[in-house]
Order: C-alpha cells, then sequence, then structure tokens
C-alpha cells in the first residue's frame, strides 16, 4: 500500500513479545473507557450504548487504517459538545429525526472529510485554531458542559442555554431540588477529584461506576428518586448505512464541518503532546486516514464522530503499549461488557454520570497556560478569552464560528505591520547586520539595505509604503541604491507588487537605483508577471545580498547617479526595534 494510505501500519514491526503489555494496556483502556462511554453521550442527548459503540468500532477502524502505534482514539468531550449543539439545530426543525441515525450521518460524512482533507494534504489546517483560541474555546466547552449537569446533580429539569440563564433557573427552582440526589452527586465528584489528586492506579471514575452501581443496587435509587440510565440492549449494533433522508443537506454539512474542524484541531493537540512526551512522530496527513477510518467505523455502527483520546492514549501509554494490538483488546472487552454486564451498567445512577462530566470538564479547564499567556502575551491572552466567551454566551456551534472569525483576526494583525530593519556593516566581519541591534555596525555610505520580515500583502501594503517612504524621505544626499532584502519576504501579491514599482519609480526620480536582493521564487515569478522586473533591470536582482553588497563597492563607486534626491541629510529612521 502507498505510504499515504497506512494500511496495518499500527501492528508495523509487531513481535509476539508485545501480546502481553498490549493485553495489559488493552484491558486499562477499557476500563478507563466503561465511564465516559457511558456519560459522554448524555451531553449530547444520546443513549448511553451509542457511546460504548463510539468506542468499540472506531477502535477497529483506527487500527486498519491509523499510522500510529501508540495513540488511542474514543470519544471527546470538546467534540461531543460540538455534536450536542449540530443536533439540537438539526431536530429543532424536525423533532421527529432520530438523533441516533444523525449522529452516525455525521459521523460518516466527518470521516469522509478527514480522507478528503488528507488526499489534499490539508492536515495543517488542525493548526488554523491557534493555541490560545484553542485553549479559551476549550476552556468555554468545558464550563457548558459543567452547567449542563445541573439537572442530573439536582433532579430539576434546566433546559436553558449559556452560562447565566441556567443559574438563574436554578435559583428560580432551588426548592425543587432532590436533595438524595445532590449529595450523591456531590459525594461522587469528591470521590473522583479525591482519587485523582492523590494519583490514583484506579481510574476515579471507573471507581465512581462500581460503587454507584453497587450503592444502586443495594438501596434502591431508582425507588428513592434518583434517577438510573435504564435499560441498554443486550447486543451490538449491526451494519448499517444511516439515511439522510428529511435532513437539510447544508445544515448537515456545515455542522459537520464544525465537527471535523474542533475534533481533529483538538485530536491533532493531544497527539502532538504525547508524541513530543513520548519520542514518536504525529504526522497530520496520515493521522486523518487513520481518524476518517475510525469515524466511518463509528458511522457504520451507529456511533457518533470521534478523535484522539487523551485519557485513553495517556492510560496505554503508562501500561506501556506498543501497537494497536491494545486498541482491538480494548475493543473486544467493552464488546463482552455490552453482551454480558448490561444489567448492572442500567442501575448507573444518573448523578454519577454529572460526577464524570463535571470531573472531566474540570480537566479540560487550563489556567496554568491561561497564566502563561497573560505572562507572554497580553493579546494571545486577549484571543483566549473571546474563545472562551464564543464557547459560553453564543453556544458553541457559534462559538466555532467566533473562534475561526477570531483566528483570522489574530492572523491579520499578526501580518499587518511586518518588522523591518536597516542594514550596515560590522568592522572586519562579512555580511549585514541590523543597525538598531549592533550598536557598532555602520551603514554603507551611498547604500540603503532594508530589511523586511513578512509577507507583503494587500492588507499591510500601505503600512509598508508609509516605512518605505520614510526612510526614502531621510536618504542622504550621497544615496545611490536603495536595496530590499527580500530574505523573509515568503508571499507577494499584485497590490504588493504594484507598491514595489511605485517606490521604484518614487526613487528614480531621486536618481537612485532600486534593487531586490535573495527573492523567493514564488514571489520572483509573481513580479516578473506583472512586468516589476523588467523595469527593476536584471543587474539590480541578486541572489545573493553578499553579492550585492561587493557589487555596489565595484559598480556603485564607478558613477554618480544622473541625478541627485532631495535627501534629509542627518536624518534618522528608527526600524522596529523588535525586528
Amino acid at each position: 500500500m502507498p505510504a499515504r494510505f497506512p494500511l496495518l501500519q499500527g501492528f508495523a514491526g509487531y513481535k509476539v513479545q508485545w501480546l502481553g503489555r498490549d493485553a495489559m494496556a488493552g484491558l486499562a483502556i477499557a476500563a478507563v473507557a466503561i465511564p465516559s462511554a457511558i456519560a459522554y453521550p448524555a451531553i449530547a442527548g444520546l443513549p448511553p450504548e451509542v457511546g460504548v459503540y463510539a468506542s468499540i468500532f472506531p477502535l477497529i477502524g483506527y487500527a486498519l487504517l491509523g499510522p500510529s502505534h501508540r495513540l488511542v482514539v474514543g470519544p471527546d468531550a470538546a467534540t461531543m459538545t460540538v455534536l450536542a449543539a449540530v443536533l439540537a439545530g438539526l431536530v429543532a426543525q424536525n423533532p421527529t429525526l432520530d438523533r441516533v441515525g444523525i449522529a452516525a450521518l455525521l459521523a460518516l460524512i466527518v470521516g469522509g472529510m478527514c480522507f478528503l482533507a488528507s488526499a489534499l494534504r490539508l492536515g495543517a489546517v488542525a493548526a488554523f485554531l491557534s493555541r490560545p483560541i484553542l485553549i479559551g474555546f476549550i476552556g468555554g466547552i468545558a464550563i457548558s458542559i459543567m452547567v449542563g449537569q445541573i439537572s442530573r446533580l439536582t433532579g430539576l429539569k434546566v433546559s436553558s442555554d449559556g452560562l447565566v440563564e441556567p443559574l438563574v433557573d436554578l435559583a428560580h427552582q432551588w426548592h425543587d431540588i432532590h436533595w438524595p440526589t445532590l449529595a450523591l452527586g456531590l459525594g461522587l465528584l469528591a470521590l473522583t477529584l479525591l482519587l485523582q489528586r492523590l494519583k490514583s492506579p484506579v481510574p476515579g471514575p471507573l471507581v465512581v461506576v462500581v460503587l454507584g452501581i453497587a450503592a444502586s443496587a443495594l438501596f434502591d435509587f431508582e425507588g428513592h428518586g434518583i434517577k438510573v440510565v435504564g435499560p441498554l440492549p443486550q447486543a451490538l449494533p449491526s451494519l448499517a448505512l444511516p439515511s439522510a433522508s428529511g435532513l437539510p443537506l447544508q445544515n448537515l454539512l456545515l455542522g459537520a464541518g464544525a465537527l471535523w474542524l474542533v475534533s481533529f484541531s483538538s485530536g491533532l493537540v493531544a497527539a502532538r503532546s504525547f508524541g513530543a512526551r513520548e519520542g514518536f512522530s504525529v504526522d497530520a496527513n496520515r493521522e486523518l486516514i487513520g481518524l476518517g477510518g475510525a469515524n466511518i467505523a463509528a458511522g457504520l455502527f451507529s456511533g457518533f464522530p470521534v478523535t484522539v483520546s487523551d485519557s485513553r492514549t495517556a492510560i496505554n501509554l503508562s501500561v506501556g503499549g506498543r501497537s494497536q494490538m491494545a486498541g482491538l483488546v480494548a475493543a473486544l472487552a467493552l464488546a463482552i461488557v455490552m453482551l454480558f454486564l448490561n444489567d448492572a451498567l442500567r442501575l448507573l445512577p444518573a448523578p454519577a454520570l454529572g460526577a464524570i462530566l463535571v470531573a472531566a470538564s474540570l480537566g479540560l479547564l487550563d489556567p496554568a497556560s491561561l497564566r502563561e499567556l497573560w505572562r507572554i502575551s497580553r493579546m494571545e491572552f486577549g484571543f483566549a478569552l473571546i474563545g472562551m466567551w464564543g464557547a459560553i454566551s453564543l453556544g458553541v456551534l457559534n462559538g466555532v464560528i467566533v473562534a475561526v472569525a477570531a483566528t483570522l483576526l489574530y492572523v491579520l494583525l499578526k501580518e499587518m505591520r511586518p518588522h523591518d530593519a536597516l542594514l550596515g556593516r560590522l568592522p572586519g566581519r562579512p555580511g549585514f547586520y541590523k543597525l538598531h541591534r549592533f550598536k557598532e555596525a555602520r551603514p554603507v555610505p551611498g547604500l540603503t539595505v532594508c530589511l523586511i520580515q513578512g509577507s507583503l500583502l494587500f492588507f499591510n501594503v500601505d503600512y509598508v509604503r508609509g516605512r518605505l517612504q520614510e526612510m526614502m524621505d531621510a536618504l542622504p544626499p550621497d544615496a545611490r541604491w536603495f536595496l530590499l532584502d527580500a530574505s523573509a519576504v515568503v508571499q507577494i501579491d499584485s497590490t504588493a507588487a504594484a507598491m514595489l514599482d511605485e517606490v521604484r519609480t518614487v526613487l528614480a526620480a531621486r536618481g537612485v537605483a532600486f534593487g531586490i536582493a535573495e527573492l523567493h521564487t514564488d514571489p520572483m515569478k509573481l513580479l516578473e508577471r506583472a512586468g516589476v522586473i523588467d523595469r527593476i533591470g536584471s543587474d539590480m536582482m541578486f541572489d545573493d545580498l553578499e553579492e550585492a553588497g561587493a557589487l555596489f563597492s565595484l559598480r556603485g563607486s564607478a558613477a554618480r547617479p544622473a541625478k541627485d534626491g532631495p535627501g534629509k541629510p542627518g536624518a534618522h529612521i528608527d526600524p522596529l526595534q523588535h525586528g
């Protein structure tokens, strides 16, 4: 198979002696997966068994097509929250629609998008949601999930969205709180957090599930008004292709696109974090194939969209899983639980699900990263808050739009004012150096060298033109060449080409030759098509800045320019000090 379609690459180089570790890791993955598999579907209003299906079959799909030996896929809180918003929008138009069927269809579409994105080499899109915005957005999702557990932890019916309205509803209905439900939920939440703090070898959510089921059986929680999960099907789903009948295609595709972007972005961040810590590489375009296989498998077997699971991958790495055999063992263990232990699972109290989801949401909050952003860049901290505000105040689906828009704004602000610097020589040393960073550096008499550190595009052309104009106004009377160091200019568009031609014209009127050094291939071709290179002259286009400096020494001193410009002797330009 071609490298781009990595069939069974998760088993490459498999050794028989790995089987014991993989089996232990698989059982540990299954143990960690059971609580979230039952709890996460509740976020999107899906029955708990769907979470088990989405924890079994994607493991098989990823084992077949995934490139990584050690990553594990499964349900993810952020993806589930976006799925909840997409389902709510679709079902609102037709309440009779089957939520399980729609979720499975969305998984198929997300899987198809993964394959298409891999074929188009769009793995870099995962970085489209910048780290600050992703931190804030996922933090907002975490808060939304916690607010969504009010009903399970109190026994009240709170259906409002956002942050403030559910709390207002809670305040109005506080006298109807079912206190045994609240006491059980808070107690199980405290136990989960305590076990996390003590770094218990047995995962806290698993302890909560076992204790919750045991207590429910002993004390008849359902008879005392505490809601329980209820009956689960004692069978695995059959292979089926979900129908799109009656669904608005545009809304379906937009929802799937939001799911794909958020799940792939957050999943790849987790994958690369594990890769950096454990010393294995993560190829985004190849991971798209694995995630495509996982989501297709989920969609064909009544599941929902999945991504790289941080908790399941962490337990796999901690136990020492060596290949995707661990995922297959986990899938088998979960299938056995579904077939033979579902009578016990039906007794699981709803407050236990709320406690598990609140604990998982607290784990998504990242105050340490927010503090770091505040220390490093106040602007990036502000964008993190924008991502958080969008997810909380406007709803998760609108929050995705806000996050994408904030990312675009973030990129524009970063690129609108590219840094620049004037360059000169250091006595006794080759090369050119920034005058504001090296106090001993001196400009070459008659030669002005300007470094632009960033692409020249329509939205920053006016700023760059203004900076170049300041430099041209400050040229000394003996100026003969004005040289642009384009080594850091990766892109140029037609607007920038026109601006550079205008600069050449202004300098020519002053008797100063304009040249460009170290221009990249693509910008060179664009300037050639625009005719700018012909007007500059091939003799003023240089492959190397040092070569240009040497030629200036030979050619520039041979003759004076035809016309001296009205330079301002003694004028001084302050290059950006962080350029």
